[in-house]
């Protein structure tokens, strides 16, 4: 596997070098100015929240700014690389999936044509590309209609004019990488290997049928196999553009302390690699770790990174490397390509975002207490459930990282179905199942089985306890767990009702792969406008039902 794996990516690499190689080398320094993003996820309007940065006026407290939206970023991009004759725009993943009902009805086409507008050159792929699986993926790399859905959008499709990269991907019966490994810049004649790949984690964090017969390699491991064929070709400037990332103290511009995956990748980085742009945590730093610049762009587009770089002309390699996180924010015009592109998807998708729902009494927030649950998750939770009774369903359980936004209360008061696509956009059937009460109280085990907790929300009339003071796998209080007031029967079946996304498997609650009777019913933000139109005037209702102690 491994030979072949490097043979796919040799004749990868002469692929990409070819053309541009007689151009001789400049005598002085040569400055290159890197803009990247990353987990835009079809942000075409500001999202809302903005980004947080530091308060000038209140030393040690931070504060909101309004940020993002294409129209602003395109700008903001055009204006950061016009003094610069060397630039390039790329970014680390995430760019659909998780989107706006304004690109996902379209299956994110009008994010790509947007990127395509912007002058994108190259992304990492990540774990949101594979939402609708590789062949989707693929299919918007290279145009054309939807093979079931056909054409929904106002003209015909015409792919990315950027280049997706997954250098860590590999097509299990072929051995190569689902797409090119990197992507190849010539700047007055030196050339910028720019390799992209996303987290070795994505199988247990997509639908596993979007990823089946994909491995996922590991990713520093990747990297450094990569290394010496691209020194064979003369390239020492190396940026690593990955889907993964770290949790940083301080500001969006700062990084006194960060943890998490992206930490451990760089070092074991070969020194080769000059540059870090990451993603996936949706955090803002810019970062120094082992000597080695790390980056990364908030989330939405509304931070884009300026990287400069200084290429040393002899060698060809990194001299010096500095970033600035610069905010998107409104006072960067609105570029009027980006205006009429999302005009004209916003006519044709109005009939159905705007559509009233209902009514909420009160905004229903996604934050979670310390027992890690949250108001609207249990709403999510009851809808499901409300849904899927005629099932059988008795508990229905949603993954928190679902939930993509709250559900915040209307300045008119009335519910449209835009904004409940916003907190649930990743429009998955709701799959009711039997499980045993023994297998139940091992999925609630499963929940820190994992790198970072991931509680589920449960619906009314379902209740226990955990611990955190006792050891994975026997965190649950025994005893605690009740359903409709009865003690949890390990013998006795239950029907339970999740999306589709965690019946296959995903954020690794693979036990629910083992359901029996498994009955799909209607795609869950369809659940939730039912519950709304049912149940008018929803408040945040008690945290009671998930209870923790130490």
């Amino acid at each position: 596997m491994r030979e072949t794996f490097l043979i796919g990516l040799a004749t990868l690499l002469a692929a990409t070098l070819l053309g541009g190689c007689a151009t001789p080398r400049p005598t002085e320094p040569v400055k290159v100015r890197v803009l990247a993003i990353n987990d835009f996820h079809g942000n075409l309007r500001p999202a809302p929240g903005g980004v947080r940065t530091n308060d000038p006026a209140k030393p040690g407290q931070t504060m909101t700014v309004a940020a993002g939206g294409a129209e602003h970023l395109a700008t903001a991009v055009a204006e950061l690389r016009a003094a610069h004759p060397n630039h390039v725009f790329v970014a680390a993943g995430d760019l659909i999936g998780a989107t706006p009902l304004l690109s996902a009805l379209f299956r994110d086409e009008p994010t790509i044509e947007s990127m395509n507008l912007m002058g994108l050159e190259a992304s990492a792929v990540g774990n949101h590309e594979f939402d609708k699986g590789a062949d989707e993926l693929l299919r918007l790399q290279r145009g054309g209609c939807h093979p079931s859905e056909g054409c929904k959008g106002p003209t015909a499709f015409k792919g990315a004019t950027f280049q997706y990269l997954a250098a860590s991907t590999v097509v299990e019966n072929t051995g190569r990488t689902l797409l090119p490994a990197y992507h190849v810049k010539r700047f007055q004649g030196i050339p910028v290997a720019f390799i992209g790949l996303t987290l070795a984690r994505t199988p247990s964090i997509v639908m596993p049928a979007g990823v089946a017969g994909l491995t996922f390699r590991d990713e520093a491991e990747t990297v450094n196999e990569l290394v010496p064929a691209l020194r064979r070709q003369g390239i020492e400037a190396i940026v690593l553009l990955i889907h993964e990332g770290g949790w940083p103290s301080g500001g969006h511009n700062e990084c006194p302390g960060i943890s998490g995956p992206i930490v451990d990748i760089v070092k074991r980085l070969d020194k080769a690699v000059d540059v870090v742009v990451s993603g996936h945590t949706h955090r803002a730093y810019n970062c120094r770790i082992g000597g080695r610049l790390v980056t990364s762009g908030d989330k939405y587009g509304t931070i884009v990174t300026a990287i400069d770089l200084v290429l040393d002309p002899a060698s060809g390699d990194v001299t010096s490397a500095v970033a600035d996180n610069v905010i998107v924010r409104p006072s960067f015009a609105r570029d009027p390509r980006q205006t009429r592109l999302i005009e004209m998807y916003e006519r044709l998708v109005a009939p159905l975002a705007r559509r009233v729902v209902g009514r909420i009494g009160a905004a229903l927030p996604r934050d979670t207490n310390a027992a890690g649950a949250s108001p609207l998750g249990q709403v999510i939770a009851d809808a499901q459930l409300a849904a899927s009774r005629d099932a059988g369903a008795q508990v229905a359980f949603m993954n928190p990282g679902g939930i993509r936004a709250a559900l915040a209360l209307p300045a008119d008061g009335q519910l449209r179905y835009e904004d409940l696509f916003l907190v649930q956009p990743f429009y998955n059937n709701l799959v009711t199942m039997t499980l045993s009460g023994a297998q139940l109280l091992q999925l609630l085990e499963q929940q820190w089985d994992q790198p970072s907790a991931r509680i589920l929300q449960v619906s009314r009339g379902f209740a226990y306890t955990w611990d955190a003071r006792r050891p994975v796998g026997r965190r649950v209080v025994p005893g605690s767990v009740r359903l409709d007031g009865q003690p949890l029967d390990a013998a006795a079946p239950y029907r339970v009702t999740v999306n589709s996304y965690l019946a296959g498997g995903g954020d690794s609650f693979v036990l629910l792969k083992q359901g029996r009777d498994v009955r799909t019913g209607i795609m869950d933000v369809d659940a939730l406008e039912l519950f709304v139109k049912n149940h008018p005037l929803l408040v945040p209702g008690p945290l009671d039902r998930v209870s923790r102690l130490n």
